[in-house]
């Protein structure tokens, strides 16, 4: 099973946040996940925009999981380093 950490999308017309969740590959954008890392809010100002479960997210990480290229932005944003 391949396994990617991508957003999750809420929020209404205008007004999106997202859930930075992990993911079968093969399910739909807003469909069953296998762990929840984190929030990001685009909307909120700079410094409440993104609440993340580093440790988590460290752990999928060497666990394989791949990262979308939005969330690696922010993984970057967090200091967290891939491999």
């Amino acid at each position: 099973m391949s396994v990617k950490i991508r957003l999750k999308k809420f929020g209404a017309k205008k007004r999106p946040y997202y859930r930075i969740v992990v993911l079968d590959t093969r399910q739909p954008r807003d469909g069953k996940t296998i762990d929840e890392l984190g929030l990001y809010h685009p909307i909120e100002k700079e410094g409440a925009q993104i609440r993340l479960d580093e440790e988590k997210a460290r752990a999928w990480l060497a666990k394989g999981a791949l990262p979308s290229d939005t969330v690696r932005s922010i993984f970057n944003k967090q200091n967290i380093r891939l491999g």
